[in-house]
């Protein structure tokens, strides 16, 4: 079978995370767990029944059996018929699964979950090398470096020996992708990937608009939210732009100390409501933020979840922020981590987060229909939620009004006020190819290196207005990737030419002009240009600054 090396679109998996390197916000809420006496009976006489099983197996069963995987087995199938975020962490598992939120380390810069004996990439790190060479959300890792990650022998140390290592070292990938019959071939080059989260916090060019992306919630999220805050507020920052596309989650605490920056009073954030009582919490606002005054935009999409949610739709409840982008995942089930005698680790949904208006944003679930509940971000995308205005009227949900008389909907993510259509007209084969064989990033990467000198003469403001990517660049691109063995076509080559000017100037700003540590700023000033997220922010700032008026 020839293999073809490719690159394509998102989310064909679910966004949530059970066994990935980074948590959904709802485990921070839920630190104990509390069992219900009325039904101890029937669970000791159900769990007397498995042991039962299990001895007999192990003294009895024809050949030899690890009876400890047999039992782990056993509970993770147990807890594919509740709902899809309880999960099980075997020992092993449990330790490395919460350590990416703490510490940085080597590797290709993936987050990632097993189903059904497969890896699939939930998303890729912000700047990591992954996302630099191409992978993409809801790609399978079939293979790296030889090894394969498929079958019931796939868990989380298997994948972490796998894909981690010394950083310039390279894994060579096979994936599978949705639409694609044959497997696509990828090599990344292991990094050192930190545990930063906010990704850029600069002044725009009219020097009154702040911008401050943050990609995920971790442990160091609201400080380095609060540092990028300060200093653009100290620059003469009016209004501000929050970036919370492809943002997963991650702790709860620090996603509400940020949405309590923003929002008066000490009105409750959000809420969580379950079986039993003692799982039950409301967490308030409790101190003058600031930026309690000012327009407040913010950018969400399929991608934003749990954390990402629950800030976006506070905000929108207190009529606080403009929501811009498409409807969000839609994650909002509560899981508390119960440590277990043996080190293991389970998850356990015990509740229902809900925002301030009363609306819960999980979306519909069949318990024990996973495939359904993974697959309905590419539902979406077949009915063209993705592409069409349509989608921000999400009325299979309850309507519920936000504290000054807005409409809005529950059961199924946060929809934003304005919609932006997902953009793929510069989507080409030819485009894939280069960035799956790290053409863009390598030229961008030896430019900067090159010119290194002249370049820094300039300011970055003066670079983003004036470089251009010009037409012998774009050859030497070509040659490059010719040199690769990879066919040029004109015609793709015309439908992404100005994607492949923008990312290559982008990538040479982010080499040439350094910001403190964890920020491209360069970088976003660069794309942020052309972004039609942006573009709709800026255009309705005036319809921002008057909510809640």
């Amino acid at each position: 079978m020839e293999k073809k090396k490719i690159n394509n679109s998102k989310f064909a998996i679910r966004l949530p995370i059970i066994i990935a390197i980074t948590l959904a916000a709802g485990i921070q809420i839920g630190a104990k767990f509390f069992g219900n006496k009325s039904v101890i009976g029937d669970v000791v006489k159900s769990s007397s029944k498995f042991k039962e099983i299990l001895t007999y197996i192990d003294r009895s069963y024809v050949d030899e059996v690890d009876t400890d995987s047999l039992a782990d087995y056993g509970i993770m199938k147990m807890l594919e018929k509740l709902d899809p975020h309880t999960a099980y962490l075997p020992a092993e598992e449990a330790e490395l699964a919460m350590s990416e939120l703490q510490n940085g380390f080597d590797g290709i810069g993936v987050e990632f979950n097993i189903y059904n004996d497969t890896v699939y990439v939930v998303t890729p790190l912000s700047g990591g090398p992954s996302e630099e060479v191409g992978i993409q959300s809801g790609d399978a890792i079939i293979e790296a470096n030889g090894t394969e990650l498929t079958g019931e022998k796939v868990n989380t140390r298997l994948i972490f020996n796998t894909l981690r290592g010394q950083r310039g070292t390279s894994v060579d990938m096979k994936i599978k992708r949705k639409g694609y019959n044959d497997l696509l071939d990828f090599t990344v080059v292991r990094d050192k990937i930190p545990t930063y989260s906010v990704d850029a916090a600069y002044l725009m060019e009219d020097k009154q608009t702040g911008f401050i992306k943050i990609t995920r919630f971790s442990e160091t999220t609201y400080s380095e939210f609060m540092e990028g805050l300060e200093e653009l507020k100290t620059q003469g920052m009016k209004r501000l732009i929050l970036d919370l596309r492809g943002n997963p989650g991650g702790y709860l605490e620090r996603a509400v100390n940020i949405a309590d920056e923003f929002i008066e009073g000490s009105g409750v954030l959000v809420y969580t409501d379950g079986k039993d009582d003692r799982n039950d919490r409301k967490i308030f606002a409790r101190h003058e933020g600031d930026f309690e005054k000012g327009a407040l935009i913010v950018l969400i999409d399929e991608g934003s979840a749990s954390a990402s949610e629950i800030v976006s739709g506070a905000l929108q409840d207190y009529d606080r922020a403009l929501i811009v982008g498409r409807r969000s995942f839609g994650k909002g089930l509560v899981q508390a981590p119960i440590s277990l005698s043996d080190g293991s680790e389970l998850r356990l949904t015990i509740s229902r987060y809900y925002i301030p208006s009363g609306r819960s944003i999980q979306k519909p679930y069949e318990s024990g229909n996973l495939e359904d509940y993974y697959g309905e971000l590419g539902h979406r995308a077949e009915h063209g939620e993705f592409f069409n205005a349509d989608s921000v009227q999400n009325e299979n949900g309850k309507a519920y009004e936000t504290v000054h008389g807005r409409k809005v909907y529950g059961g199924g993510g946060i929809t934003p006020d304005i919609f932006v259509p997902r953009d793929t007209s510069h989507i080409s084969r030819y485009l894939m190819e280069l960035y799956s064989n790290n053409v863009i990033r390598e030229f961008a990467t030896s430019y900067a290196n090159d010119h290194k000198a002249q370049l820094e003469k300039m300011s970055i403001d003066a670079y983003v207005k004036n470089f251009t990517v010009d037409s012998k660049m774009l050859s030497q691109i070509r040659s490059n990737g010719e040199k690769l063995s990879i066919e040029y076509n004109a015609e793709e080559f015309r439908k992404s030419k100005e994607f492949i000017q923008q990312q290559v100037k982008a990538l040479i700003a982010r080499a040439i002009w350094k910001d403190r540590a964890g920020l491209s700023n360069s970088f976003y000033k660069v794309v942020n240009k052309d972004d039609e997220f942006i573009k709709a922010a800026l255009s309705h700032f005036d319809e921002a600054g008057k909510l809640g008026s």
